[in-house]
């Protein structure tokens, strides 16, 4: 017997991994979701959608997708699979057609985070002095867990792109962070009106899977509901 509710599958963002959900997850699990999380390996745009495809295929169609910050990336590209009914983004970077991470990123103003990073053999890791740029609205004690747990993203994450944007044809939901200094807010709000997405915004930081779980699973459940 199929299973009467959507499935969901979590892309997560650069400094991350399928983790970052972890306040979600539980809650989905026991409203009656098939929920898997990806791991990422943040090297590649493909290979990270390669992982979402993956996961799709663990769990019963149809599925709604949900990315956080790069993990919006991940999403717009992996989500024109045929058992992806429905898109969450989350503090995300949702590109058009041959739009890199860096073209959205410098359609606003530089955004503070990114003047705490450490580039070493190709890889981008945050400060320690950078932390409450990603995570400022947890306790102390959560945000030095974010630091001693990040992983480091690939800079060549930020030349990617894709050529088939997913949320020009499949329903969108948008959660914009209004504290948020590693994704402009208003570069959120750019993406969530180009795209048509239904949107709720939340006075947090640029993780508010992690300081306002339950705004993010209300939209989840939205989406879910709408497809």
């Amino acid at each position: 017997m199929a299973p009467s509710k959507p499935s969901i599958v979590f892309a997560h963002g650069l400094w991350a991994d399928g983790s970052c959900y972890g306040k979600l997850i539980p809650t989905l699990q026991r409203e009656g979701h098939e929920v898997v999380s990806a791991q990422n390996t943040l090297d590649t745009l493909d290979g990270d959608v390669d992982a979402v495809r993956r996961a799709l295929a663990r769990v019963s169609s149809p599925a709604i997708l949900v990315g956080h910050s790069w993990g919006g990336f991940v999403i717009t590209a992996a989500g024109t699979d045929a058992r992806v009914a429905g898109l969450v983004y989350v503090s995300a970077l949702a590109p058009d057609a041959g739009e890199t991470p860096q073209d959205l990123l410098g359609k606003f103003a530089p955004p503070p985070l990114f003047s705490h990073l450490d580039a070493e053999d190709g890889r981008l890791w945050i400060n320690r002095d950078g932390i409450s740029d990603f995570c400022g609205d947890l306790p102390e004690a959560e945000q030095q867990l974010v630091w001693a747990t990040q992983v480091s993203a690939g800079e060549a994450v930020l030349g990617a792109s894709t050529d088939d944007p997913a949320w020009r044809t499949k329903p969108s939901w948008f959660v914009v962070s209004r504290q948020d200094r590693a994704v402009d807010p208003e570069l959120q709000r750019f993406e969530a009106e180009r795209m048509g997405a239904t949107v709720v915004e939340v006075d947090s930081s640029h993780v508010p899977m992690l300081s306002h779980p339950d705004v993010v699973l209300d939209a989840i459940r939205a989406a879910a509901r709408g497809v």
